[in-house]
């Protein structure tokens, strides 16, 4: 059974490599569409990141803004992130290099 993005979310901390976020101090805001519309925000400070579900509560770095499906079968390495950038299916603003660390930040299992 495919993970839900509320799944999802629930998980990234835990799949967070401190590591990979050395003096990243960002708020990274995802709009999806589709099946599981909604707003959700990661703030990646201290080596630490926090989930939080809505409108971010401080100007956001970075927004993604994605079908819901999309981005979990880019999470769990289904669909490729870049590929989907060039597609269309992921929209970015903001910091757009935030979004290339992004990926490496993150080790869903």
């Amino acid at each position: 059974m495919p993970l839900t993005v509320s799944q999802l979310m629930e998980k990234m901390p835990s799949a967070f490599l401190a590591e990979k976020a050395q003096g990243v101090n960002a708020t990274i805001h995802f709009k999806f569409t589709g099946e599981e519309a909604g707003d959700w925000n990661a703030k990646i400070a201290d080596g630490k990141v926090a989930v939080t579900q809505g409108e971010p509560s401080d100007k956001a770095t970075m927004t993604l803004a994605a079908e819901s499906d999309d981005f979990v079968k880019i999470f769990t390495g289904e669909l490729d992130g870049m590929q989907a950038f060039m597609q269309g299916k992921i929209k970015l603003s903001g910091d757009l290099n935030l979004a290339m660390k992004m990926m490496g930040m993150f080790k869903i299992k």
